[in-house]
């Protein structure tokens, strides 16, 4: 059984400690929050967990894994801290700056500690279904990609590039395995606020795939749908759905009608999948998603469009 600090009870903390601590290799032994309603409410739900408002007070060789979901601007300095003694998750994006993300891979490297970022798509069924559709190349080669992520809470401490868009470019880049050639964005501040609450981005990809996405927190309704268009289907990736979040269209021999077809997948939680993830990582002592860079490349691409 590991041992984990929760750094951050707001909105995304709660959700990752109830997965840590319902899994069987994990317990969650501190929760660190400024707020008092924070550590109150956590104390309700994990009575044996040792609650302090700084996480100074944690003692970094009683833990074996820090959770970072604390706001933006803290990640790059709290995460530096505990990297030298321990692992280390941290909500997206892990930092907005490329030097401090190349930083956190020095450190994590030097001192053989796993540094992990929750991107939560990464470990759905539906992401993991289409990267197999993608590979097997059954409906031909993939043509071009939209993605519409609409409705979140508005930030304070972020763009919604920063805060939305980290989930298409962690999938693309966790699907593609590449970086973008060109990118180009068009943010707009709709609600008059001092950050972009919608952004429209445009990415061109090696053999001339196109990727159009829309974010935006300003929305009626919640939307996260994806569409692969292939030469012989169109994918549709709809995590809102609750059984069904795969649906292929086929194209007939004219290619002016379709049928659709809709694959049992992997319904899962994600974070509960991340949580398996990391507890094999520790065990195996490797961290095969997040090689090659790719929280470096995640970086690079949003800070061209944010």
């Amino acid at each position: 059984m590991y041992n984990v600090a929760i750094i951050g009870y707001g909105y995304w903390g709660p959700k990752l400690a109830r997965n840590f601590q319902n899994s069987n290799y994990f317990n969650v032994r501190y929760i660190i929050d400024k707020s008092k309603k924070n550590l109150s409410n956590a104390k309700i739900n994990f009575p044996s967990a040792q609650l302090y408002r700084n996480y100074e007070l944690i003692k970094k060789k009683s833990v074996d894994l820090v959770i970072i979901a604390a706001p933006t601007k803290y990640h790059f300095v709290i995460a530096k801290y505990f990297l030298k003694k321990t692992h280390v998750l941290v909500e997206k994006p892990l930092s907005m700056s490329l030097r401090e993300v190349r930083l956190l891979e020095q450190i994590s490297k030097k001192n053989k500690k796993l540094l992990f970022v929750d991107y939560p798509f990464l470990f759905s069924g539906s992401i993991d279904y289409v990267k197999k559709t993608i590979q097997s190349r059954k409906y031909g080669n993939l043509l071009e990609i939209e993605s519409f992520r609409e409705q979140a809470p508005i930030r304070k401490d972020s763009n919604v590039v920063w805060d939305l868009a980290v989930h298409d470019i962690s999938i693309l880049n966790y699907l593609l395995k590449q970086n973008p050639r060109h990118c180009k964005s068009l943010k707009i501040k709709t609600s008059n606020r001092s950050l972009a609450d919608t952004a429209y981005l445009n990415l061109i990809y090696k053999n001339k795939l196109n990727v159009f996405i829309k974010n935006s927190w300003i929305s009626p309704i919640k939307v996260r749908l994806m569409k692969f268009k292939f030469k012989k289907a169109i994918l549709y990736c709809d995590e809102n759905e609750g059984i069904h979040k795969i649906k292929i269209f086929i194209k007939n021999k004219s290619g002016s009608q379709y049928n659709v077809k809709m694959p049992e997948i992997n319904l899962s939680e994600p974070l509960s999948e991340l949580v398996n993830y990391i507890y094999r990582s520790i065990v195996n002592k490797n961290n095969k998603v997040f090689e090659n860079n790719f929280n470096l490349n995640i970086t690079k691409t949003l800070e061209k469009l944010a």
